[in-house]
Parts: C-alpha cells; sequence; structure tokens
C-alpha cells in the first residue's frame, strides 16, 4: 500500500472504529476479491463491533493498493460518506499493469471518476455480458443533452448493479455524457428516517471540500432542495446511481431535474417520476457457455475440465447470475460439493445455498422472498396461486381470470404489477400477451407452499369445473390450449382421481381436445397419468389407450374424422365401444348416419405382452441368449431387465447420465453392454447390475452396440456419430480395432451369424461390411445409389441407412434407408429384392427372423409388420404402440418379437399368431347373400382356398382345397346353393355348399376369369375373361357357347332383362350380346380410352359408361345413341351408377371426386368432395372404385382408400368408415341400405349395419 494511503488511514483510524460495522464493509470486499472467508470470519469472531473495526483496519494496512480503494468503496456503498471522505484525498495510483487486472482494461481517467463516485469494483469473479452492457451505454448516451432517467429492472440476482456499474467503465462515455463524473448511492428498503441519512451522506461527499460547512438537513425537503442545488449547480453534467431502488416515495426525493441511472426489480417505479425515460431489461441469465465461464474462474479451472453437474447447475437455475455467483464461490470453498449443490438446487434446498460474497441477503431464498414481501396481502395470495404453473408454461390472462374469478382486464392488472416489480415475466411477442415464472421463480413458491401444493392444484379444477359446466373451451386460443393441456396435470396433482377419471375415461374429451390440440397431447396423458388410472381401472385406461393406438394418425386428418364412429370399430366389452354406441344412438335419433362393425369380434389383439419398464422413450431392448430375459434402455437414462414371460422386473440400473441408445447380452449372457449419448460404453453385470467396465474413446454418441453371437471369443462392437466402429475385448481397457470408412455417421452395427465379419449402416449412404479378424473393409455397397437422383426443382434428401440384420445362415444382409429394406446377397453384393413400405413413414429398425424368411420391421407410424422375404409380401401388421417404434428383435428361436416405443412400453408378440392371424386373409372380390337377417360371404383367401363365412360372425362355413391357380373371383347361387371360382389358368369349378363336393370343372378360357355369375335362375353360369372372351355355361352339363367380339380383357358384364348381356372392354366398346343365341346385338365404340365401368338404369332404358379417357357418357338402349356426354373429371372415370328413381348418375374418378349428374338432361348437380386431399393426394383416400344409391335416393355410398356415405341434396359427407387397409374394390349393400359388406386389401372382412 502507497505511504500516503497508509497514513491517512491510521490518521483516520480512531474516527473510523467508532463508527464503522465490519461486516457489513466485509461482505463487499469479499466480493473485489481483497478479503478472503477465512480472513472475514477472523475479525467476525472478535467480541465487540469496535474490536472487530479495529481488526478489519489491522488487516487493511496489511494489504495492498486495491484493498484501500475497495474499502473506501464499500464505506460509500454502506452510507458512510463523511468517513470515506477522509480516505478521497489520498486514494492510491495503481500501475497499468495492475490496472488492468483490477479494472478490466478501464483507463486511470475512469478509475479515478469511479472511484470518486464510490462506484463498486468489479467482483473477484466476472464475465462480461456485452450487448446488455452496450444496451445501457445505447440509454446512458440518450442523457447526453439533458437530465433523465435510465432504468435497469430484473428479477433478483440477475447482475442489475454489476451490469450498471460496468456501463460506466468507458472514458467516452464518461466524458461526452458525464464531465461532471458520476455518484453511485446504494439504496436499498428504507424508511424515511433512513432515506433521510442516505440524502444527507450523498449531500456531505457532493460538498466536502467547500470551504463553507453546512449543517445536515434536518427533512427529506430540505435534503432534496439540497441535493438539487449540488446536481445543478456544482456537477451540472454529472450522473446519479441509485442502484437497488425499491419504493416510488424513494425515487421521488431524487426527481430534481438530475441525471439518473437506477437499478430495481419494479420496472413501474420510473413512472412516478418526470423526465425522459429509458430501460433496460435484464430478464434473461447468463447464457450457458458465460455461466459455465464463471464457474471456471471461481474454481480456478478451465471450462472444458468442469464436472458434467456445472452444466446441470447451469440448467437447473437457468443462468441465474445470482445463483451461479453464489455456488461458484460456495465451490471455491468446498470444491467436492458439486453434486451436493446440484441437489440442493434440485430440492429447492434454497436455505443451503447461502451467501458467501457480499450479495444483500443471507441466502437465495431470502434473496427471493423479499420481493414477494412487499407486495399487498391481497397481491401475495394470488402470487402464491401461481405456484401450479408448469416450468417453462405461459399462460394467458385468460385462465387466471378463471381462476381467481375475475374480469381479464383485472387480471391484466395485477400482472402488470408482478411484471414490473420482475416477480413474472411477460411474452409481448404474441397477443393476447403470455405470462411466465422463471424457474427459479418457480421452485421458490413451490418450496414456500410445499403443504399447499395438492389445495391450490384443487383450486385450479374447481374454478375450472364452477366457469365451464357445459363443457371445455373450443375456441382454439391460448386459453382454450392450455385447458386441455393442464387440466389432467392439475387434476393429479390435486389428487382429484375422481375427476381424472371421468376426464380421460371420456369419448367426448378426447374428441375435443384431439381436435383442438392433436391426437398427441391425448396419447401423452394415458401415458403420463397412467399409474393413477390404473388404480381406478386398468382395463379401461387400457381401451383407451388401444383405440389412440390405432386411431391417432386418423385424428391428425382434416377433415376431423367422427371420433364416434371410430370408436364404433374398437371391441364391443370396450368402454371406447360403449360410449361411442351411446352417442352414436343419441345422435342417430337426431337425423346422423353411424355404422357399427358387426363382425369386428372375429378380429383378436395379438400382442401377448405389453410392460411399461421405463419413464420416458425407450430406444432399444434385447432378449438374452436363452431368451427368459429382456433388457430394454431409452431416454430416462436407465437400463430395466425383465422377465421375458412375465414382464417381472427383475434388475434397474443407473447406467448413464445421458439417454441410453442400446443395451446388449453378452452370447453367455452374463454380461450387458450399454451406450448412450454421453460418448461413453460400459460393461455391467447382468445379474447384479454392478459396472465392470467404462469406455470412453468414441468422440460423438454412441448408437449402437452389439456382442459377437457365439462364446469362443467374447467382442463388442460399437458404432458412433464420429463416423467410427470400434470392437472391444472386454478383458482390455481398451479397444481392440477401429473401423475408419464411413464418411458421417454410423447408426447400426451387427455381427454375422458366424463372427467372422461386421456389417454398419451409415447416414453417408452405404453398408459396409468389414473383416472382424483383421478390421479391415471386406465390401462396400452404395444403398444411396438405388433411389432416383432428385431432379433439378426437387431438393435432395439425404438417404440415411438407419439399421440392418443378418440371415440366420449369413449369406444376405438386409439394410434400410427411408421406407425401404434392400435385400443383398453377400458373396457377391447384388441386390435380391426391396421390401417398399407406406412411402409416409420411415424404416426405425428391422431384424431377420432366426428360423424363418420373416423381416420384422419398426415404423414411424406406430405399428411393425412383419414381411416373407421370398414372396416380397406383407403378412402381418402388429398395431398397438401409441408412438413412434424404435426396435424390433425376435428372440433367439424366432417364436417371439419385441417391439419397443416412444410410448414407454415394450410389446410381445407370438410370431406364429401373428403371422398365421395375419396371413389367413381374404381377397377383395367376393360375393355377398342378403337373406333376410343373414349375411353370407365367399371370397378366396391368400392360401388360395375359396371361402364361405357367416357374416356376423365371422364363422368359417366351408373351405376349399387349395386351388392349384390363383382363384380370381367367384360367385354365390341362392337356389340350388352352389358356388362357383375362376382362376388365373382359366378354369371354372362349380362347387356345392357347404359339403364341397366339385360339380363341374368347366374349361376353355386360355387366361384369368376376371368375374363370373348365375344367371337368376341358377341354371347357366356367366363368365368373361383375360382371353377378351365372354362364355355361357350350362355348368351342370359343361355345354358352353362363347361370345366372341371384344379385342382387348373383358371387366365385367351385366345381365339385362330379356336374356341380353351387356359386356364392357377396355378395348373402349360396349356390346350387348343375346345369352340364349350367342348373337351380338350391337357394338358400340364409345371411348377413346379403356371403360372402367358402365351400369344400367333401373328402368332398362339407359346405360351409362365410365372410361380412362376422363369421361363419362350416359347411352340409350332405343336406339344406342350417346344421349350425354359428361365432361368434368380430371382423372380417369372409374365408377358410375343411376339413382333408384333413374333421375341421377354418380360418379367416381381416381382423383377421389365424385359428380352427380341429371341422366335426364346431362347437367352437372353437385360435386361430393371433401374440402382437401388427404395424405394420399386424393379425395377419397384413393380411386372411387364402386358407388351406390339408398332406395330413397337420398343418399350415396362411395369405395376408395375408405368408405364414404354422402347426402346427395348437399353433397356432404354424412359419415366416414375407415378400414385398416385400403384399395377397396367394391362393396356390396342390402336392398334396404342398411348393410355394407366389404374387404379390405389387407384382407380383412367388413360387415357394417346402420346404427338406429
Amino acid at each position: 500500500m502507497e505511504e500516503r494511503a497508509r497514513s491517512c488511514l491510521l490518521r483516520s483510524r480512531a474516527k473510523m472504529e467508532a463508527d464503522i460495522k465490519a461486516s457489513y464493509l466485509m461482505d463487499h470486499m469479499v466480493s473485489d476479491a481483497v478479503l478472503t472467508n477465512e480472513e472475514e470470519e477472523k475479525v467476525k469472531a472478535r467480541l465487540t463491533r469496535k474490536e472487530q473495526a479495529a481488526a478489519l483496519i489491522d488487516l487493511i494496512l496489511r494489504k495492498d493498493n486495491y484493498t484501500y480503494i475497495s474499502f473506501y468503496n464499500a464505506l460509500i456503498r454502506e452510507g458512510y460518506g463523511d468517513l470515506a471522505s477522509l480516505l478521497q484525498s489520498d486514494l492510491p495510483l495503481i500501475s497499468p499493469e495492475a490496472e488492468k487486472s483490477f479494472l478490466g482494461g478501464g483507463t486511470p481517467y475512469v478509475q479515478t471518476v469511479l472511484c470518486e463516485g464510490g462506484v463498486p469494483q468489479r467482483p473477484g469473479v466476472f464475465v462480461s455480458r456485452p450487448e446488455l452492457i452496450n444496451r445501457i451505454r445505447e440509454k446512458l448516451y440518450k442523457l447526453q443533452k439533458g437530465a433523465g432517467w435510465v432504468t435497469v429492472f430484473g428479477m433478483a440476482g440477475f447482475g442489475k448493479s454489476v451490469l450498471a456499474a460496468e456501463a460506466l467503465r468507458d472514458e467516452t462515455l464518461l466524458k461526452e455524457c458525464f464531465p461532471g463524473g458520476v455518484q453511485w448511492l446504494s439504496v436499498g428498503q428504507l424508511d424515511k428516517a433512513g432515506l433521510l441519512v442516505k440524502i444527507q451522506s450523498l449531500c456531505f461527499r457532493l460538498d466536502q471540500d467547500s470551504e463553507s460547512s453546512h449543517r445536515p438537513p434536518n427533512s427529506i425537503e430540505e435534503a432534496r432542495d439540497r441535493l438539487r442545488f449540488l446536481m445543478l449547480r456544482k456537477y451540472p453534467r454529472s450522473l446519479l446511481i441509485l442502484d437497488d431502488i425499491w419504493d416510488s416515495v424513494v425515487l421521488k426525493a431524487f426527481d430534481i431535474q438530475c441525471r439518473v441511472l437506477l437499478t430495481t426489480r419494479d420496472r413501474s417505479l420510473s413512472d412516478s417520476v418526470t423526465g425522459q425515460k429509458h430501460e433496460v431489461s435484464v430478464g434473461n441469465g447468463l447464457e450457458e457457455d458465460k455461466a459455465l465461464e464463471v464457474l471456471a474462474l471461481f474454481v480456478n479451472k478451465k471450462v472444458t475440465a468442469l464436472p458434467e453437474e456445472a452444466r446441470r447447475i447451469v440448467h437447473e437455475c437457468k443462468g441465474s447470475p445470482l445463483v451461479v455467483s453464489l455456488i461458484g464461490a460456495l465451490l471455491r470453498e468446498f470444491p467436492g460439493r458439486w453434486d451436493y449443490y446440484l441437489r440442493q438446487l434440485q430440492n429447492k434446498q434454497f436455505k443451503r445455498i447461502r451467501k458467501s460474497s457480499s450479495y444483500d441477503y443471507e441466502a437465495l431464498d431470502q434473496a427471493m422472498s423479499v420481493s414477494i414481501d412487499v407486495l399487498k396481502e391481497d397481491l401475495k395470495e394470488y402470487y402464491k396461486d401461481l405456484t401450479v404453473l408448469e416450468k417453462d408454461v405461459k399462460v394467458p390472462a385468460k385462465v387466471l381470470s378463471v381462476l381467481w374469478d375475475l374480469e381479464p382486464e383485472d387480471v391484466e392488472d395485477i400482472l402488470q404489477e408482478f411484471v414490473n416489480k420482475s416477480l413474472l415475466f411477460r411474452d409481448c411477442n404474441q397477443r393476447p400477451y403470455l405470462y411466465y415464472l422463471h424457474d427459479l421463480q418457480l421452485d421458490f413458491l413451490s418450496e414456500q407452499n410445499r403443504y399447499r401444493i395438492q389445495e391450490l392444484h384443487s383450486k385450479v379444477v374447481h374454478q375450472y369445473q364452477k366457469h365451464y359446466k357445459s363443457g371445455p373451451p373450443t375456441t382454439g386460443d391460448t386459453e382454450c390450449h392450455y385447458w386441455f393441456r393442464y387440466l389432467g396435470y392439475h387434476m393429479a396433482n390435486g389428487n382429484l382421481a375422481e375427476e381424472l377419471y371421468s376426464l380421460l375415461f371420456s369419448l367426448d374429451w378426447v374428441k375435443t381436445k384431439a381436435r383442438v390440440m392433436g391426437p398427441a397431447h391425448v396419447i401423452n396423458d394415458y401415458v403420463e397419468y397412467r399409474s393413477m388410472l390404473d388404480k381406478e381401472n386398468r382395463m379401461v385406461r387400457n381401451n383407451f389407450q388401444e383405440f389412440l393406438s390405432l386411431n391417432g394418425h386418423r385424428l391428425e386428418q382434416r377433415p376431423f374424422p367422427n371420433v364416434y364412429q371410430l370408436g364404433l370399430s374398437q371391441p364391443n366389452s370396450s368402454e371406447v365401444y360403449r360410449q361411442a354406441r351411446l352417442r352414436a344412438e343419441e345422435e342417430t335419433k337426431k337425423g346422423a348416419f353411424y355404422l357399427d362393425w358387426i363382425n369386428k369380434s372375429s378380429l383378436e389383439s395379438l400382442s401377448r405382452l405389453v410392460v411399461q419398464p421405463q419413464k420416458d422413450s425407450i430406444y432399444y431392448a434385447c432378449f438374452s441368449k436363452d431368451g427368459e430375459r429382456i433388457a430394454s434402455c431409452g431416454a430416462d437414462g436407465t437400463v430395466q431387465v425383465f422377465t421375458s414371460t412375465s414382464g417381472e422386473k427383475l434388475l434397474e440400473m443407473d447406467a448413464h447420465e445421458d439417454e441410453v441408445l442400446c443395451c446388449a447380452f453378452s452370447p453367455d449372457d452374463k454380461l450387458i453392454a450399454t451406450c448412450s449419448a454421453d460418448k461413453k460404453i460400459k460393461i455391467w453385470n447382468s445379474q447384479r447390475g454392478k459396472l465392470i467396465r467404462t469406455y470412453d474413446e468414441h468422440s460423438e454418441q454412441v448408437n449402437h452396440c452389439q456382442f459377437t453371437n457365439k462364446s469362443r471369443r467374447i467382442l463388442l462392437a460399437t458404432c458412433s456419430n464420429d463416423g467410427y466402429s470400434k470392437l472391444w475385448n472386454i478383458n482390455k481397457t481398451g479397444s481392440q480395432n477401429t473401423m475408419f470408412g464411413h464418411m458421417e455417421s454410423v447408426n447400426h452395427c451387427c455381427f454375422s451369424p458366424e463372427d467372422d465379419y461386421l456389417a454398419s449402416f451409415s447416414s453417408d449412404g452405404t453398408l459396409k461390411i468389414w473383416d472382424v479378424s483383421s478390421g479391415n473393409e471386406w465390401k462396400s455397397i452404395d444403398i444411396k445409389s438405388y433411389f432416383p437422383s432428385p431432379s433439378e426443382d426437387v431438393e435432395e434428401v439425404d438417404v440415411i441407412v438407419k439399421c440392418g440384420a443378418w440371415s440366420a445362415d449369413g449369406s444376405r444382409v438386409i439394410a434400410a434407408a427411408r421406407n425401404t429394406v434392400f435385400v443383398f446377397n453377400v458373396e457377391t453384393s447384388n441386390l435380391l429384392s426391396e421390401i417398399k413400405t407406406s412411402r409416409h413413414s420411415t424404416i426405425q429398425s428391422c431384424d431377420f427372423c432366426p428360423t424363418g424368411q420373416l423381416v420384422a420391421i419398426a415404423l414411424s407410424h406406430f405399428t411393425v409388420e412383419l414381411w416373407e422375404i421370398e414372396s416380397n409380401k406383407k403378412v402381418a401388421d402388429c398395431s398397438g404402440h401409441l408412438s413412434w417404434v424404435h426396435c424390433v428383435r425376435f428372440s433367439p428361436d424366432g417364436s417371439i418379437l419385441l417391439s419397443s416405443s416412444d410410448d414407454q412400453t415394450v410389446r410381445l408378440w407370438e410370431t406364429k399368431k401373428v403371422h398365421k392371424s395375419s396371413s389367413v386373409c381374404l381377397k377383395r372380390d367376393s360375393d355377398v347373400l342378403f337373406d333376410q337377417d343373414e349375411i353370407t360371404v365367399l371370397a378366396a383367401d391368400n392360401r388360395n382356398h375359396l371361402q364361405l363365412r357367416n357374416g356376423r360372425t365371422g364363422q368359417v362355413i366351408y373351405q376349399s382345397e387349395e386351388q392349384e391357380s390363383r382363384i380370381r373371383c367367384s360367385c354365390l347361387c341362392k337356389d340350388p346353393l352352389v358356388a362357383a371360382l375362376g382362376r388365373r389358368d382359366g378354369t371354372v369349378k362349380v362347387v356345392e355348399i357347404p359339403n364341397g363336393n366339385i360339380i363341374s370343372t368347366l374349361t376353355g378360357h386360355s387366361n384369368s376369369v376376371l368375374h363370373c355369375q348365375f344367371t337368376a335362375d341358377g341354371q347357366t353360369l356367366i363368365t368373361c375373361s383375360e382371353d377378351t372372351t365372354i362364355r355361357v355355361w350350362n355348368w351342370r352339363s359343361s355345354g358352353c357357347k362363347v361370345l366372341q367380339g371384344h379385342t382387348e380383357q373383358v371387366k365385367r358384364f351385366i345381365l339385362l332383362e330379356d336374356s341380353r348381356l351387356l359386356s364392357w372392354s377396355f378395348d373402349g366398346t360396349v356390346k350387348v350380346w343375346s345369352v340364349i343365341t350367342s348373337e351380338l346385338i350391337q357394338d358400340i365404340t364409345c371411348h377413346k380410352g379403356a371403360i372402367l365401368s358402365c351400369d344400367v338404369s333401373p328402368d332398362g332404358r339407359k346405360f351409362a359408361s365410365a372410361s380412362a379417357d376422363k369421361s363419362a357418357k350416359i347411352w340409350t338402349f332405343d336406339s344406342f345413341d350417346v344421349l350425354h356426354v359428361l365432361s368434368g373429371h380430371e382423372a380417369c372415370v372409374r365408377s358410375c351408377r343411376f339413382s333408384w328413381d333413374n333421375k341421377c348418375l354418380a360418379t367416381g374418378d381416381d382423383n377421389g371426386e365424385i359428380k352427380i349428374w341429371c341422366a335426364i338432361d346431362g347437367t352437372l348437380l353437385r360435386v361430393c368432395t371433401q374440402d382437401s386431399k388427404d395424405s394420399l393426394e386424393s379425395y377419397h383416400g384413393g380411386w372411387v372404385t364402386d358407388l351406390h344409391f339408398s332406395p330413397d335416393g337420398c343418399a350415396l355410398i362411395s369405395t376408395g382408400g375408405y368408405i364414404k356415405w354422402w347426402d346427395v341434396e348437399k353433397g356432404e359427407a354424412l359419415q366416414t368408415f375407415y378400414t385398416a387397409g385400403t384399395n377397396l374394390k367394391g362393396i356390396h349393400v342390402s336392398p334396404d341400405f342398411k348393410t355394407f359388406v366389404t374387404i379390405d386389401n389387407i384382407g380383412i372382412l367388413y360387415v357394417l349395419e346402420k346404427v338406429e
């Protein structure tokens, strides 16, 4: 310390010891890092205040110039202006080098001005926040020409004072704007007496070099006048800094027409004073890198050397400078307590985070509570109600107006009070404004009101119920969204179990919420509140989850589907079906139209076991080698082990600090390997969960791990986003081999069955095969080359090879990219086949069955598919998951398939049961008999049997032997009860029902038989074929007449009165024949394109033709002339149908559009279509393949990708029935228009009955 400074301090020592309170001053000096905590404690250990003051001065005398300056500033900040003036004249100067360290680059001029003005030094640990500092300086420059106010506001501990002081460390700013200097005054919470003392101290400091002495002002008014005189006359262009202002009364005392910079938590205080005003908000905390830098400076480490807990502390406190500084100072004293202080934050133990610096409050909770304490009592109660808000959730005032039972305008006034006092934040980027709490504020409220949490949540629910008695809001605004998103949350946290059951077990709630917010939020409710719901009724919760899993994608469609109609497809035992049926019956009485799927009981749920081992998304699951255990892992960082038979938990491991992306059993089942987004690989004992080894060589997240299949040489393979695959000998501490070659992330890797090779699958679009013994690349297959190159106007999409697997014999390898699985010959690298799934989904995982030719595929649209590799056919759809399916794995013996999903479940499926149940499916070409209440369905299955089924029960009445050639068509005759089938090889068979005796085998067609039909008397069978002919059979005698004349395949025919027949063909002609004489009565060239459909009017006087030339035509049988050409379709016209009164004709095209025409004059009456195209770029999910009018002509049914019923008069949809599959070929309609039968493209039979 300079001698003159030491002498000055010694001269003033007696006055200092008599007046100062050392503990207050030392807080500032510790913050300036000129005193240590140990030195502070030694001083505090003295018994009396005077002894403490003496000990502090002794300590300062042994230190340097910085300590003297810090002591001087502390005197000013604590109101000892008269004592500070004794030291001012001998303030030491510091060297440029030291100055740079002490003042962060400020010049000697800046140092002098700030020291004289009592501006606090930078804290010992300081990180610059240039954006905010520059904003404050920008506002200060606006005071250059005259008086005014700059307000720096923000919540407790956000660094307002430090930022204000730092903004002044600028020589240009000081010289240009404030050449008269700056004066810092720490204010805080004051009564009138305290305010008078503060102003007296400031006046004394400003007037201390005056030759004339003035008595201290005796009142605030006198002190204010004295201060005005000094600021305007003696310091006319100076800046007054008022730090930590709480009260408008205090602030008014400084309204003296000077330049003022003030820091406060209450933004509205400046409204009470006059003059120009500017403000700067410091509402956001430190950026993560800045906060980590603060912690690193406190503990004297590089940022890269900080433990993971450092980042989590910053995340937990949202970068609050106060919290970061408090914890940093504590860690400087206790460097091993990172985890301890993180836990205190997480557990809201704010009292444990006590000051170790000069901050004004003893602990974090005190710093936060003081802002609330100044509120009026009614406002305190309102503020407590905010305890129930979720973190990071912004709420509109209308929500709180429901909670507080106030007008929205009154609520906004209350919220403005909170915003002004930095107790609440407002998002002004949206209208209406949204309000939210900082995480620390919310944590503090939760801790303060921890015994009232349940009560506060209950209050929210009861106020909602009081306000919305008739049902939830459906306005779609932010208030509406809040209630749909968080009402269940409030019920659960309020322990309102009955209310939660009533809400979530309501199909009406599901309908309304899904319409407003989409299905994802609905699905999440059943996952999030599962444990609470299961206490009431697990089966009902399962009912709703199953319903949403099957129909979630439907609920995203626009127009929004009818939820009650979707619910009618659920099993009759389901609560969803019960509610849907009840609502359907109620609405039917009001004229609505609903269909019940009456034969659905013949379908069964195929998942054998559903387990929910994780509390978050499950990314991977796998069987042990003996098939008795399953390990799963996911986003919650844990690994769970459970039995494969019952799902009983065996083991839980907190495996990684980040998401666990994969897990694998060793070939002897003794070990489990895990890999994570934290870049680590860990080896665990699979019985006890003990960690054996950790590998940390990958530089990015590790995506996959797999052990060798055999025990003779156990290796572990891993692959990572760093582009490398590695092999590990688990008995060694480092990797054995690193495979270089991929240019981007490696997503998956797997050993060949004999462990000789390793396949790796990468985002660079390639599959590579490596020799395991040498680590060298053996083969590389460019998957990207199998996708077409994008055109110039289409943006290129990366081909990411997501996953793959080996066949059981090692001869083939599959690789999945986008929506395609490629099958390659390993030896030749030749592409053998491709499996293409839905183009609207992406493949997440795939696996080869170890005992067969099946491939399992997990898809992003919530399903698992099974494909037969040889036939390249999908043989099963496994539905049940509620979200993306990330993983599929077969058990070692191939009998069980598991799947894991974002819905937090692992599902197990019996391979044979799934395969068998799904593979016995019907073909779409069918015939149906409606006989009073009986429904009989005839169709071929995909194993090439002809089946006769009871439509109501699904029971198989008759099944033929497997046919040598594919069955292409079939038909029924009621009297006698026989069935006919037509085959691809041209053969026709007539079978007696139900005994199955083959009555006739009719040969003559040389190609596929496309359609067959018995005449009304049952004595004649007529068939048409791809061989261009029509044959009329006496099926008992095998006699045959051939109708020849078409030049292309004959798709279909219609039997007319007077033993005539109308046929049409791809050759563009319609022909009329005599069935008795085989004579061609009329040959009409109707269209330039193929004729796709014809229909005859019920009165037999007209017929219509529909063509690929995008037109339809109406013809007369009298002259066979065209009456009307119906133009306007923009795609092939694929179907047509007359109304029963002969007045209308409906036509449907390949865009899914339906038009209704006047059959009398050919004018267009109306268009039946929805507002927008669906996901298949159609108005009907595909081509419109069939049309039928109701007998009264009021309704129309159409088939395409699904079934729709229309109001003919309005052209509006009455109802839509979504089938599991698509591409319906047609539909059979009962005469009373109450029963409807069809088969979809995956072979499911639908018998639908109108609800009455």
